[in-house]
């Protein structure tokens, strides 16, 4: 009887948890800054801004457009001497089509899921003599992420996923190859939520 009386409590616990305060607001816009992770060798880190208006359908799922801006300096292959290209930082922007799962109706701690499609616009990468190196370019790419909104503050972690730009140049010994730069890259954010909360 002890066991059933307590799986009955975390039944009821649980229950209330999911159900309790879902007079949230609708329409909320989220505004982040975060760090962006970029893959693969010779790439370098840099601060990433987002905006995100979005609309809650039900009140554990919303639909929005996250727009973002990244400054990632990318792989620029190798001289014909076999020594590192310098590349420089540059903005890639993104537009996707986004929703979020929200695994609780309260307010105060909200878990979620996340998932996106849409356009990546990668920027080139210019490098020094002897590389052709890449031009700007749109490509297709989803996002997966997860985090957590304690009231109007969110935090999450984001994996985007953007096809690989080839470009020719030279390998580690000089010799001319086709070389890969991933665009790939994650994204630790720190932001508010603007609008939303209780009615």
């Amino acid at each position: 009887m002890k066991k059933i009386s307590t799986l009955i409590l975390l039944t009821g616990i649980l229950f209330y948890s999911s159900t309790a305060q879902t007079n949230l607001r609708p329409f909320k816009v989220d505004l982040g800054i975060g760090y962006a992770i970029p893959g693969g060798a010779g790439a370098k880190g840099g601060v990433l801004f987002v905006i995100e208006p979005k609309y809650a359908v039900i009140p554990q799922l919303s639909l929005g457009l996250r727009m973002e801006a990244a400054l990632i300096a990318r792989f620029g292959g190798y001289d014909a001497e076999g020594n590192a290209n310098e590349v420089e930082v540059k903005g890639s922007g993104s537009y996707l089509a986004t929703g979020d799962y929200y695994f609780t109706n309260n307010h105060a701690v909200r878990p979620f899921a996340g998932i996106g499609l849409g356009i990546y616009r990668i920027a080139g990468v210019e490098v020094s003599t002897g590389s052709e190196g890449t031009s700007t370019a749109s490509k297709f790419g989803q996002m997966i992420r997860g985090g957590v909104e304690l009231s109007h503050v969110r935090l999450s972690v984001e994996y985007n996923i953007v096809p690989n730009t080839t470009f020719s140049g030279y390998d580690m010994n000089g010799s001319p190859t086709t070389l890969t730069s991933k665009n790939s890259y994650i994204g630790l954010k720190l932001g508010v939520c603007v609008g939303g909360g209780k009615k």
